[in-house]
């Protein structure tokens, strides 16, 4: 049984090499609404996502999230848009919530032909004083935690071919 929904979630790869061009603004909306229906515990929408397309603010999130590696290379690999999925860390299903947020992102941007990651790291950056910085820039409280930083634009290289998916990844019992 195939429909688009499903091979489309067959077909995504995550992408790690992008063109400086930026994604349009009707890909990046179309992403951004889909990702607003993701489920979330008690319908209760406590993620909250934060685009970032500002080149210099895109280079400051990488060299936040590059520390926490203890690295000097760009994370976020040349990548024009970063959306950063932040939950409120009052609600018991945050990380679980961010997390299909996340999820959602990938699959939406899969869908109208933009490549897209998912960066770790995003608790680490948004723990630190930067990253509370950041959140009350952003008019967040500091109770966000972060929960991921899904990474969009074009592919600058091959697309990945999927690795094979492993015989016991389902138990029946």
């Amino acid at each position: 049984m195939e429909n688009t929904v499903l091979t489309a979630i067959k077909e995504r790869r995550s992408v790690r090499k992008y063109k400086k061009e930026q994604i349009s603004d009707e890909q990046l909306q179309a992403i951004l609404e889909a990702a607003t229906y993701a489920p979330t515990g008690m319908g209760m929408q406590s993620p909250v996502m934060v685009v970032v397309q500002k080149p210099e603010m895109v280079q400051k999130l990488s060299r936040l999230n590059a520390a926490v590696m203890g690295s000097d290379g760009d994370p976020f690999y040349g990548a024009p848009t970063v959306v950063v999925v932040l939950a409120d860390s009052s609600r018991g299903t945050c990380v679980e919530d961010g997390s299909l947020v996340m999820g959602t992102l990938l699959l939406a941007a899969h869908a109208v032909g933009v490549d897209s990651c998912w960066i770790h790291r995003a608790r680490e950056v948004f723990d630190s004083p930067e990253g509370k910085a950041l959140l009350k820039e952003w008019g967040l409280p500091e109770h966000y935690i972060g929960v991921g930083n899904c990474i969009l634009g074009y592919r600058d290289c091959e697309y990945p071919a999927p690795k094979e998916r492993k015989k016991d990844y389902i138990i029946y019992a």
